[in-house]
């Protein structure tokens, strides 16, 4: 599971070192709140990189104008985010080993497993008991501890000064387990045109609306046979949907503009877990004696849905060397981002 959620950053099947998610489904009811306190930063930070990359300049293509620009968005993960801090009396079930707070590192963190128990009354005195290990997190395999998003992007000019923008990107994965797909749409219109006095300087003003639509799937093997669960037609899903509005300024050289803008980046992502998964247990009375075990089943178990939304503010820069461009740009919102890439673009 936790290969599902790296994919889901880079968009391909590369595969790493993995330990499985839904060895958290033994928690009971506190699975869904361990698992949301896992992933979400990592929701976040994929919202802020999908939602960067749209522009490299206020100014807007002429009529049948064209770019194709290839780039990558990275949302810083501060520091805070890396993990979290696990406290026993916040859980009806879970305890750590030592029985104090202990901190748990998020799916951005570092590669340390947390070992949790589990104690589930069924009544007369007896409990469902088990234990399961926290996965660690990917962080030490991110580029800079940042939270990477493609930018795959064609925009032509239309008429009224507008140009508009396609994301599209299709299955990618090598491997039959995985699918998924990509795709934005966003509208740059030149506002200098409404005001004469901007029109023979070097100042170009816009605005963007932007809207970006990320699914990927995976069916989920039964890698471990350590653990205490076993799946049946497991499969991950996770959708992400972005919205941007920002306004646009640069200052357009021959060779070189800076531009900066200001705006709001917001976006919601689900992410569930279908199928079944038949969990076993010990079975303990209240003196920790051994009576058996106990199985159950559980379907379609994990069902988290985050929204997140932020004020940014970005600055950037772009050199023209005639029809090829290099650009970069920083954004300050709630996970800071940087984003830097090439382009093809005739005007």
């Amino acid at each position: 599971m936790k290969r599902i959620l790296l994919l889901i950053f880079i968009l391909s099947n590369a595969l790493v070192q993995s330990q499985e998610l839904e060895s958290i489904l033994i928690a009971g009811q506190d699975a869904n709140k361990l698992t949301q306190a896992y992933v979400n930063p990592a929701l976040k930070g994929l919202v802020f990189s999908m939602n960067d990359g749209w522009y490299t300049t206020g100014k807007t293509h002429e009529l049948l104008g064209f770019d194709i620009t290839i780039g990558v968005n990275l949302a810083l993960v501060p520091e805070v985010d890396k993990s979290f801090i696990f406290r026993p009396e916040n859980y009806s079930y879970l305890t750590t080993q030592s029985g104090n707070d202990e901190e748990v590192p998020t799916l951005l963190g570092s590669d340390e497993g947390t070992i949790l128990d589990v104690r589930i009354p069924i009544g007369d005195g007896t409990y469902k008991v088990s234990q399961f290990e926290m996965p660690g997190g990917i962080g030490d395999d991110l580029p800079v501890n940042g939270v990477p998003g493609p930018s795959i992007q064609v925009g032509l000019g239309l008429p009224t000064k507008t140009d508009v923008k396609f994301r599209l990107v299709p299955n990618i994965g090598a491997d039959d387990k995985v699918n998924n797909f990509l795709f934005g749409l966003g509208f740059q219109h030149d506002v200098t045109q409404y005001v004469p006095a901007l029109e023979e300087t070097p100042f170009s003003l816009s605005a963007l609306v932007a809207y970006g639509h990320t699914k990927v799937t995976y069916l989920i093997d039964d890698e471990s046979a350590l653990d205490d669960v076993t799946v049946t037609n497991g499969e991950g899903v996770f959708k992400l949907n972005t919205w941007t509005f920002q306004a646009i300024g640069s200052v357009d050289f021959k060779i070189i503009n800076f531009h900066a803008s200001l705006g709001y980046g917001s976006g919601r992502s689900t992410l569930q877990l279908n199928g079944a998964y038949n969990l076993e247990y010990d079975v303990e009375d209240e003196q920790g004696n051994n009576l058996g075990t106990v199985r159950e089943t559980l379907n379609n178990p994990i069902d988290l849905d985050t929204s997140v939304g932020s004020l940014r503010f970005s600055v950037g820069t772009r050199i023209d060397l005639s029809i090829f461009k290099i650009y970069a740009a920083y954004a300050l919102q709630e996970y800071n981002t940087v984003s830097a890439g090439i382009s093809i673009s005739v005007r």
